[in-house]
């Protein structure tokens, strides 16, 4: 199977579409996921010895990317939908490991043609240096030849935000906590933007702490692909989030936490007013 698209069964699975896919998949009935689809292991394997030759585009891939680029924008209902394209390794959004940050993301990305140059780009990511390390460094093979890619309806996002059903900063259970910014997610999981904070308790989910900070930078669409602009001076020390947002993300990654059984970090983005739910992992470490 080359590709399986979120919310059907074979997606779910773990060794077929790895980590990322598989949880998101799993997670279609309890929040609001974009719809996507996801280059499997068996197609990765495939393709990965042209690939590792530096073939610019693997003969057949183009076909395979275009039949499912032209089902997802029959789903989202345009002509040609900008997707985000990621990788979703076997063990990423793993109990032991994130892979946060080790291979390549590309949002923004419009047509097939594009598409198919991304997923190649990815799976060349997970041979970098960065990334071998990392794996080296979790006791992980080195291989990159089963490297799952997720290919997505990117949400252009007015906010996004990474959530924590669980305290980050000081380990408590009773609390969650939310990180937002303006725009894409980019510049927050990147660290470019100072985020406002928000703490919430969870029994009844009172907001106890609120931190508004100076947002300077924001990520944007671009013609191609994404670019950080300057946040408009009207929104930098405004509220990224409502108390109604605030209330509805916590209770989305409570519903998440309760669902998967154990802590959890969340990635989402509000536009027009919806919550759209884009990464779910578990807490890998807690402060004691």
């Amino acid at each position: 199977m080359d590709i399986a698209w979120l919310g059907e069964p074979a997606c779910a699975d773990r060794a077929l579409t790895g980590g990322k896919a598989a949880a998101l998949s799993a997670l279609v009935a309890v929040g609001s996921v974009p719809p996507g689809f996801c280059l499997t292991s068996t197609a990765a394997a495939r393709w990965w010895p042209r690939v590792a030759e530096h073939v610019a585009e693997p003969e057949g891939l183009r076909t395979i990317v275009a039949v499912a680029y032209r089902a997802l924008a029959e789903r989202c209902g345009e002509a040609a939908p900008a997707v985000a394209v990621r990788s979703s390794a076997l063990e990423e959004d793993g109990a032991s490991a994130s892979f946060a940050g080790q291979h390549e993301s590309y949002l923004n990305v419009v047509g097939a043609g594009e598409v198919a140059a991304a997923v190649v780009r990815c799976w060349r990511s997970g041979g970098t240096d960065r990334a071998v390390a990392y794996r080296e460094r979790h006791g992980l093979p080195p291989t990159t030849a089963g490297l799952p890619v997720l290919v997505q309806r990117l949400v252009i996002a007015d906010a996004s935000a990474v959530a924590f059903s669980a305290n980050p900063v000081t380990g408590e259970r009773g609390e969650l906590m939310i990180n937002a910014a303006w725009g894409l997610g980019e510049s927050l999981v990147g660290g470019t933007v100072t985020p406002d904070t928000y703490t919430i308790r969870k029994a009844d989910l009172a907001i106890v702490a609120r931190g508004v900070a100076e947002k300077r930078t924001m990520t944007i669409p671009a013609a191609v692909g994404t670019r950080e602009v300057a946040v408009p001076r009207f929104l930098r020390l405004a509220p990224v989030l409502d108390d109604a947002q605030i209330r509805a993300t916590a209770q989305l990654v409570l519903d998440l936490e309760v669902h998967c059984g154990h802590p959890v970090d969340v990635e989402c983005a509000w536009r027009d007013g919806q919550l759209a739910l884009l990464q779910c992992r578990p807490i890998t470490a807690l402060p004691r």
